[in-house]
């Protein structure tokens, strides 16, 4: 047996971003093929460790850093599935940005000599490694403290100079979207971490084993709300979505789908901090959360409808397509948190396809505006195929993962709400607005690919791009298809943990 595998899963993104960094500053592409072989590695020791969770076990690892401190890790049916799709979107996203990160570098700073293009493509990469270290440790980690120094670390390192350096907009405006991204992370963080503190004052721990030590405690649903209102920042809940559209379109589209975990992965901190351990103490809060993600899908989508920008329309897709996790576990039943989990993993892997196509776009058409693209079906059909699974994903149409998570989610809600009026209401609408998400990825789909053929597509022939970016998404597609039509051994694992509160 492989020891110190899930220290590895942690630690290794991180020591491949550093190689990356330190190798000589050339213009060739050894830092992408550093982190592609690093997201390898953790792939397969993800595998590894899954076998032994699917066979029934439970890996814990405890590292002890000074008296009484220690950092530990545990990966058990909820956290290995996270982790496992999150680090094959990194990895798929890492192939696609071999060409990507180029066409930014050329377009942003045009003709450099090459040890200043090598010095920008090697910054990139290193950067981009944080990101899995972030996801893994967020994943993993069993201390409250130790999650919230994951989340601050994805906000405060990669997410502001990769947009800062290789965003869309010029100098200035890449850099105030960059502070924006920094202020509202750093805003959502604080109130999660003055949540904890307050826990810890309570119960005298940190840990996340201990939190149901909070039942019953006078404070329990104070201190679960300003936790939650942190989480709620990172989430776009409505009011507090108003970053998303700036950050999401603003950052390099192969970054956009690792903003979309950044964002998700909220949902994943609130089962296994709050909803799991304090269920019963949160249950007055589950209607009144079910409330504000109803309307933050029907805003999201309604605000996806009026978008032009290729872009904006990803993004703001992401603030509706998120609320319908958040809807699953707020129903606080065992199916609707299992829904929730799963359309989280499902929404990960159709909104990454989904960026990266739209990437695709603006790569090969050279605009970002919808109103000029029309009739590409014949020269970018493997593009169209990207697309159009995407929105099957999301769409949440059978045989997809999307139709398993919602089918849980909602079965969950209207088990939790069988016999309250407003609940049941408050589960149709919910419903009811998934054909929100089917007319504006459809409909935009179609306009693009099978629409009349646009001037400037025609002064701009287009083709499929190379297959390092094509073939990834084709790959997360295939998995996202898998998982509709076996969704068995994902439930088991989930059920392993959420089915037994």
């Amino acid at each position: 047996m492989m020891h110190y595998i899930l220290l590895q899963i942690v630690a290794v993104p991180l020591v491949a971003s550093w190689a990356a960094f330190l190798i000589r500053p050339r213009k060739n592409r050894r830092p992408a093929w550093i982190a592609v072989a690093a997201l390898c590695y953790t792939m397969l020791l993800l595998v590894l460790a899954g076998l032994q969770i699917y066979e029934g076990k439970i890996l814990h690892e405890q590292y002890v850093i000074g008296p009484q401190v220690s950092f530990n890790l545990l990966a058990d049916g909820l956290s290995l599935p996270v982790a496992l799709i999150i680090n094959l979107i990194c990895l798929a996203l890492a192939l696609y940005s071999i060409h990507y990160v180029e066409h930014r570098i050329e377009l942003i700073y045009g003709d450099i000599d090459d040890k200043t293009y090598g010095i920008y493509y090697r910054r990139f990469f290193m950067l981009y490694l944080y990101f899995p270290t972030g996801f893994m440790g967020v994943a993993f980690a069993t201390n409250t403290l130790a999650v919230y120094f994951f989340l601050e670390l994805l906000t405060i390192i990669p997410l502001y100079f990769i947009m800062a350096q290789f965003g869309y907009s010029d100098f200035i405006t890449r850099y105030k979207v960059a502070l924006m991204c920094l202020y509202w992370g750093i805003a959502g963080a604080t109130f999660f971490l003055i949540g904890i503190i307050w826990g810890y004052i309570q119960i005298g721990s940190f840990e996340i084993g201990q939190i149901h030590n909070l039942s019953g405690n006078p404070f329990v649903l104070w201190i679960a709300v300003v936790i939650l209102v942190g989480l709620a920042t990172k989430l776009a809940i409505i009011p507090l979505h108003v970053w998303m559209p700036w950050v999401h379109a603003e950052h390099p589209t192969c970054i956009a789908g690792l903003l979309a975990i950044y964002a998700n992965i909220a949902a994943y901190v609130a089962v296994r901090v709050l909803i799991l351990p304090l269920r019963l103490d949160l249950y007055p809060l589950s209607l009144p959360l079910m409330i504000f993600a109803l309307l933050t899908m029907v805003y999201g989508a309604l605000l996806t409808l009026a978008q032009t920008d290729a872009k904006r329309f990803c993004a703001c897709s992401t603030i509706s397509q998120i609320s319908y996790s958040v809807f699953g576990i707020a129903a606080m039943t065992a199916w609707g948190i299992q829904g929730g989990m799963f359309y989280f993993l499902s929404h990960i892997l159709g909104k990454a396809i989904l960026f990266s196509t739209a990437g695709i776009l603006v790569y090969q058409l050279e605009t970002r505006n919808l109103k000029n693209m029309g009739g590409l079906w014949p020269r970018m059909p493997l593009t169209a195929v990207l697309w159009l699974s995407a929105s099957l994903i999301l769409s949440a149409l059978p045989p997809t993962s999307g139709f398993v998570g919602k089918w849980l989610l909602f079965t969950g809600a209207f088990k939790g709400f069988n016999s309250n009026p407003l609940g049941l209401l408050v589960t149709i609408a919910a419903i009811m607005s998934t054909l929100l998400t089917l007319v504006y990825t459809f409909l935009t789909g179609i306009r693009i690919f099978f629409g009349q053929q646009k001037t400037h597509d025609l002064e701009h022939p287009a083709t499929d791009p190379p297959l390092t970016m094509s073939l990834p998404l084709l790959a997360l597609a295939g998995v996202a298809f898998a998982m509709g039509i076996f969704p068995k051994p994902l439930l088991r694992l989930l059920d392993s943990v959420i089915g037994t509160f």
